[in-house]
């Protein structure tokens, strides 16, 4: 509770008024801030151009999407096809000699080529055709290529396969040996093909590959009996 002024000395009173006057005025507040705002830039005729050359780009890519979509639902275009419409086994000859034994072979394959797009024509660029046994290769041929397979059209090639001083492993060589016995002999023969599709300006190319599994008789008059073939 303060001292009531007219019970203080004189001299207290003083000194409270001297305090008084020495103390700072308040200050002001500060004044609130000011925005300061940036002129507004122009945007250059160049990223102009470039706006617009990019949205042009992008409107022909979906053109062009949506052609190619039209084209391949009008034409469903497939794969040709690979397959063995005959074969003969010729030969057969399994030897034995250090290190392993050995066979030698002759086969002739009917391979039906077919195209069953009735609106696009294919090239086939090249043509190979692999002949195994038990997973081991016992001859290969290359097919005449290019060659041109019209729309819906087939064609029957004849590929002549001949095995010559093939190594086998023994398991394999008295796997032979037992087939021949039974008149019953199973290859695989795979061809694989480089294919160019044509279809008006269009062209366009892939890879395909195929798998038969061939069983025939023995020779030297082996004809086909069975077969089971995957285009791929």
């Amino acid at each position: 509770m303060a001292t009531p002024y007219h019970v203080q000395s004189p001299r207290s009173i003083l000194l409270k008024m001297i305090a008084t006057k020495q103390q700072p005025p308040a200050l002001p507040p500060p004044p609130p801030p000011k925005l300061i705002l940036q002129p507004r830039q122009r945007t250059s005729p160049a990223m102009w151009c470039a706006a617009i050359v990019c949205f042009a780009f992008s409107l022909l890519l979906i053109a062009a999407g949506v052609v190619i979509l039209i084209v391949f639902l009008a034409v469903r275009p497939r794969a040709p096809s690979f397959d063995a419409a005959g074969a003969t086994l010729n030969a057969v000859y399994v030897g034995s000699t250090s290190p392993a034994p050995y066979v030698n072979g002759d086969m002739t394959v009917a391979a039906n080529v077919s195209n069953p797009n009735q609106k696009m024509d294919v090239v086939f660029r090249s043509a190979a055709v692999e002949l195994f046994f038990g997973g081991r290769r016992m001859a290969a041929q290359a097919l005449p290529a290019p060659f041109v397979q019209r729309r819906g059209q087939s064609q029957i090639i004849s590929v002549h396969m001949v095995s010559s001083q093939v190594a086998l492993p023994p398991e394999l060589a008295v796997a032979m040996v037992n087939q021949v016995r039974s008149n019953r002999v199973v290859y695989t023969i795979r061809g694989t093909f480089k294919v160019q599709a044509k279809l008006w300006f269009w062209h366009y190319s892939y890879s395909m590959s195929a798998l038969c599994d061939l069983e025939l008789t023995a020779p030297p008059c082996g004809v086909l009996v069975a077969r089971r073939c995957i285009t791929r």
